[in-house]
């Protein structure tokens, strides 16, 4: 039988419970790859934009990151189930073929810190091209990016926003960098 990449990622996301471990990686060199994050969503608050923008500019110190914003809704579709289509195909539109894909979805993987940091660290020394993470609209993920995604990841339990989820997202990768690296986390 046949083992998903989804599965095989899922697998070494796992780390032994217990207090706080040091990464794997520390003392080891990381390959930085770009990192994108798409967002299907409406405008941003000002307040949003500014925490992302602080978070970006400390992510910068690491590797390169993008913001990508695709506008939810993009046809105008009264039908919810279009809406997401139309959102998947746009959103489908925009990845790469040799990008490392994690969708992020309440259904995913539950990851801590640590495993953020394994997971960006992990991609790193795949050969992806680029580490792309996808939070989607009001009505979540359509059906071919959860075909192409290579891991479907949980920041919460709770459902989040867009705007909430890439606030916590920008947040835990800068985190996870610093775990990479050895660093102090600084706020």
């Amino acid at each position: 039988m046949a083992v998903s990449p989804v599965a095989a990622l899922n697998s070494k996301l796992s780390l032994p419970s217990g207090k706080q471990q040091q990464s794997k990686f520390t003392g080891q060199s990381v390959r930085a790859i770009p990192i994108r994050i798409l967002t299907v969503g409406k405008n941003r608050s000002q307040g949003v934009q500014l925490i992302v923008d602080e978070y970006m500019k400390k992510l910068r110190n690491y590797c390169s990151v993008d913001d990508v914003r695709i506008k939810s809704n993009p046809k105008n579709a009264r039908d919810v189930v279009a809406q997401i289509e139309h959102e998947d195909i746009a959103v489908m539109s925009l990845i790469r073929p040799d990008e490392w894909v994690v969708m992020l979805d309440e259904r995913g993987h539950d990851v801590g810190s640590d495993q953020m940091a394994s997971l960006i660290g992990d991609s790193g020394n795949k050969g992806a091209s680029s580490l792309l993470f996808c939070i989607g609209g009001p009505y979540g993920h359509g059906r071919q990016l959860r075909e192409r995604a290579n891991v479907s990841v949980k920041l919460s339990s709770l459902v989040l926003n867009h705007e909430i989820a890439l606030v916590v997202l920008i947040e835990q990768l800068y985190r996870g960098w610093t775990i990479l690296k050895g660093q102090k986390y600084h706020h």
